[in-house]
């Protein structure tokens, strides 16, 4: 479902002349132009639980928010929109923009999987490199096939793998203090 350009060097004005459409998103990677369609409603149902369950975290603490699909604009030619990202009102304040974007990187980055190779490597690869050299301190990769989350940590200036947790395991994490999830909370489905 994601097909990527050849050596062209793409930049987020090339981006913004390209046509709107809902049911595409586009990302920059290093120059790389990375269409991706409209994923599974399954796919959105996992984005809206972890959602959900960092949003509650967050009224209760009140120490941040999380963000659906915000715009991550590092440079011209790294702009990405991550599935679900948590931000402290600190962070917030030094990397909002005037349009709601954010122009460094929030504490903690979400991304679901997609399937597909193209996909598994763009946010196993491609994005793990960029959001670990921008600065996020924690990244989960969440898989809603296998119902495993893998946790990658900043050490030593890296992102590393620390953790990969399977269903009945649960989450927490140094960034959201008493922060405590079930795996297969973010998973529970009727459909």
């Amino acid at each position: 479902m994601s097909q990527t350009t050849g050596k062209v060097r793409w930049t987020i004005q090339d981006v913004a002349a390209l046509p709107d459409n809902e049911w595409i998103r586009y990302e920059i990677i290093d120059g790389e132009l990375f269409v991706t369609r409209s994923p599974h409603h399954k796919h959105q149902h996992v984005i809206g639980c972890i959602f959900s369950v960092l949003n509650t975290w967050s009224l209760e603490s009140g120490l941040g928010e999380p963000s659906i699909m915000p715009g991550l604009i590092f440079s011209d030619s790294d702009n990405v929109a991550p599935d679900v990202v948590w931000v402290s009102y600190e962070r917030l304040a030094q990397i909002q923009d005037e349009a709601g974007h954010f122009r460094g990187a929030p504490e903690l980055v979400v991304e679901v999987l997609s399937p597909g190779k193209a996909n598994e490597d763009r946010d196993r690869l491609a994005k793990l490199k960029l959001y670990s050299v921008q600065g996020v301190q924690e990244y989960w990769i969440v898989d809603r096939i296998t119902q495993r989350i893998e946790v990658y940590r900043r050490d030593n200036a890296q992102l590393k793998l620390v953790n990969t947790l399977l269903i009945n395991d649960v989450i927490t994490s140094p960034l959201l203090p008493n922060f405590v999830c079930e795996v297969a909370r973010l998973f529970v489905s009727r459909g």
